[in-house]
């Protein structure tokens, strides 16, 4: 559910949402391995670093973020941040192999890509307006991030699980431990519905192929 003052201040924003059942997450897989380095070897064929900032459908995410106050040569979307590592030669952070395969969903989809543990979430999840100085613990995290009420997070019934469109609380990451996701698409103005059930799927197809045995 989205809260009426978004949808009055960006009426087409919208959020793809799928669950993914018995997962076994291990540290790596030789096959997840060979796979990401054909998606590597595809992205440097498919985008130059000199123009991915003026990519029409990244220049929908980076106005989106100088809407809602956030930096984007700060604070860049996932999808082009990933992209970005890649054609800077960068490696991409190897978490785990649930964590990986969607991460490079989001680089194949060029969408946002979000991931909660089921088993942490309560109820449904919401997107609203932050409540002003209530706090949010990010991935990572060593002190939480005091909000100003002006940010757009995603809740449960109980509390925040993630900064929209991108940070994800410590709560409720995926670890080893996971066996359920709940992946998320995350859209802004101007991305077709189509483009966001795309790249959940995905993700999806993702995670079944390299996180089942």
């Amino acid at each position: 559910m989205i809260d009426y003052r978004i949808k009055e201040r960006f009426p087409d924003l919208d959020v793809r949402f799928k669950k993914v059942e018995g997962l076994i997450i291990k540290k790596t897989s030789d096959a997840l391995e060979e796979f990401k380095s054909c998606i590597i070897k595809e992205t440097k064929e498919t985008y130059s670093l000199e123009t991915l900032k003026d990519d029409p459908h990244f220049r929908k995410y980076r106005d989106f973020f100088w809407k809602i106050d956030i930096d984007p040569t700060k604070i860049r979307p996932s999808s082009e941040a990933l992209i970005r590592r890649i054609l800077q030669g960068k490696q991409i952070p190897q978490i785990n192999t649930a964590v990986d395969a969607y991460n490079f969903a989001s680089i194949k989809s060029g969408v946002p890509l979000a991931a909660f543990d089921s088993k942490t979430l309560r109820g449904e999840l919401s997107m609203g307006f932050a409540t002003r100085g209530e706090e949010f613990w990010g991935i990572g995290m060593k002190e939480p991030k005091i909000l100003t009420g002006k940010e757009i997070v995603i809740k449960d019934e109980e509390k925040l699980v993630a900064i929209y469109p991108y940070r994800d609380a410590d709560e409720s990451k995926v670890t080893h431990e996971t066996a359920e996701i709940l992946l998320m698409s995350c859209g802004v103005p101007g991305v077709e519905a189509q483009k966001l059930e795309e790249a959940v799927n995905l993700a999806a197809e993702y995670l079944v192929e390299y996180c089942r045995e």
